[in-house]
C-alpha cells in the first residue's frame, strides 16, 4: 500500500492523523480528513448539507488517488467510497446493532429522530456490506461482527496510543485520597452503571471521587450522585493537556461501565502509571491485565468495587507496582508504531496491498 485515505468524525481527528503518522513512518503516504466536510446528506443535523454532491469527494479521489479507504464510522463518505473501486476498509469502534437498538429504545422515540435513526441505520449496514474489510476494535466485537457478517474479512485493529504524549504534568489540584473516572455519559448502558457508585461513596465518606465527561445522560447519572458530598463532577475537559493534568492528580483510575469496546481512557491511565479498576464487560479485559495492572470488576458488583479500591488504598506498594506494570504493558502493546504494523500485515493478508 503506498497511499491511504482516512476518513472520520471531528472528535477521533486527533487519534487518525497520530494513526497517519505511524503508518507514515512505515512509508504509506497518508491523508486524514474530516467526512463531513468532504461528503454529508441527509440526516445530518447540518440542512444545509442534506444536498450536498459528491464533488469534492470525487476530486480528493482524483488528486490523492488512494489505494485504499479506511472510514471510521459508517456515513456518507463511506457510502460515496463504496462506489469506487478502491478497496475500503471499514473501522469500528463499538456495538453497532446494540447502540442502534439501544439508541431506539432511548433517546429516538420521536418520530423525528425515529426517522433519523433509520437513515443512519440504513447507511451503516450499506457500508458494511460495501466493506473489503471490517476492523473492530477488539476481540470481543469482531466475534459479534463475524455473527453479523460471516463472509466477510473481519479482523480486530486496537486503539492506538502514544506513550511519550502521557507524562507527568502540574496544573490540576485535587482533595486526596481520590478516585477518578473519565468516561462519556452517551450511551445509556454506560451510563447506567455509574449508579453502582451511590454505595461505594457512602463506603467512602472521606475519599473524594472525581468524574470527567459529559453527554445526554449527563444529568441521569448526576441526580443520582450529586447528592453525595464526596462526589464531584468536573465536566468535559480539553484534550490532551487538561486530561494529562488531571490523571498526574487522581490516585487510582476507575472505569464504571455497561458497555465498552476499547475505551482510550484505560490505556491513557494506565500510561500514567495509575493503578486501574474497571468493569469487566465487552473488550475492556483485553487492554489491561486483571491482579497485575489494576483489577477488573463484575458489572453491577458495587461491594467488589469496594473491596478493590480498598486494597489500593492500604496497599501503596501495591498501587504502585500496578502503575509501573500498566505502563509497560500499554507501551508494549498497543503504542502506535505496533499497531501501524499490525494494520499492514492484515491488509496485506486479507486485500493483498
Amino acid at each position: 500500500m503506498k497511499r491511504l485515505l482516512i476518513g472520520g468524525s471531528s472528535s477521533k481527528l486527533f487519534h487518525l492523523k497520530e494513526f497517519a503518522d505511524s503508518l507514515e513512518n512505515l512509508g504509506v503516504e497518508c491523508k486524514v480528513v474530516f467526512d463531513a466536510q468532504i461528503y454529508d446528506g441527509f440526516p445530518s443535523r447540518k440542512i444545509k448539507n442534506w444536498f450536498q454532491t459528491r464533488s469534492k469527494f470525487n476530486k480528493l479521489i482524483d488528486e490523492f488517488k488512494p489505494d485504499a479507504i479506511f472510514v471510521d464510522r459508517q456515513r456518507h463518505f463511506g457510502l460515496a467510497s463504496a462506489k469506487t473501486r478502491i478497496p475500503l476498509i471499514v473501522h469500528l469502534r463499538g456495538d453497532y446493532w446494540k447502540e442502534m437498538k439501544m439508541a431506539k429504545e432511548t433517546l429516538y422515540k420521536s418520530p423525528p429522530k425515529r426517522l433519523a435513526l433509520w437513515k443512519w441505520d440504513q447507511i451503516g449496514e450499506r457500508c458494511f456490506q460495501s466493506a473489503n474489510l471490517i476492523l473492530p476494535i477488539c476481540g470481543h466485537l469482531e466475534n459479534i461482527t463475524k455473527e453479523h457478517y460471516p463472509t466477510k474479512n473481519v479482523a480486530t485493529l486496537y486503539q492506538g496510543i502514544t506513550p511519550s504524549r502521557w507524562y507527568h504534568a502540574e496544573g490540576m489540584s485535587l482533595n486526596h485520597p481520590c478516585v477518578g473516572l473519565l468516561q462519556g455519559a452517551v450511551i445509556f448502558e454506560k451510563a447506567k452503571e455509574m449508579l453502582i457508585l451511590e454505595n461505594v461513596l457512602k463506603a467512602f465518606p472521606h475519599i473524594t471521587f472525581y468524574w470527567v465527561g459529559d453527554g445526554p445522560y449527563r444529568e441521569y447519572v448526576l441526580s443520582a450522585l450529586k447528592k453525595h458530598e464526596n462526589f464531584k463532577w468536573l465536566g468535559p475537559l480539553q484534550y490532551p493537556d487538561k486530561v494529562r493534568e488531571y490523571l498526574s492528580e487522581i490516585d487510582i483510575y476507575a472505569l464504571v461501565t455497561g458497555i465498552d469496546m476499547s475505551p482510550l481512557t484505560l490505556l491513557e491511565a494506565q500510561l500514567m502509571e495509575k493503578p486501574v479498576v474497571a468493569t469487566n464487560v465487552g473488550g475492556v479485559p483485553e487492554i489491561m491485565k486483571d491482579g497485575e495492572t489494576g483489577f477488573l470488576v463484575e458489572k453491577g458488583n458495587s461491594q467488589q468495587l469496594i473491596d478493590k479500591i480498598t486494597i489500593l488504598l492500604e496497599d501503596a506498594k501495591k498501587a504502585k507496582e500496578m502503575g509501573r506494570a500498566g505502563k509497560k504493558f500499554v507501551t508494549d502493546n498497543f503504542s502506535w508504531e505496533i499497531i501501524g504494523k499490525k494494520f499492514l500485515e492484515i491488509t496485506k493478508k486479507h486485500l493483498s496491498l
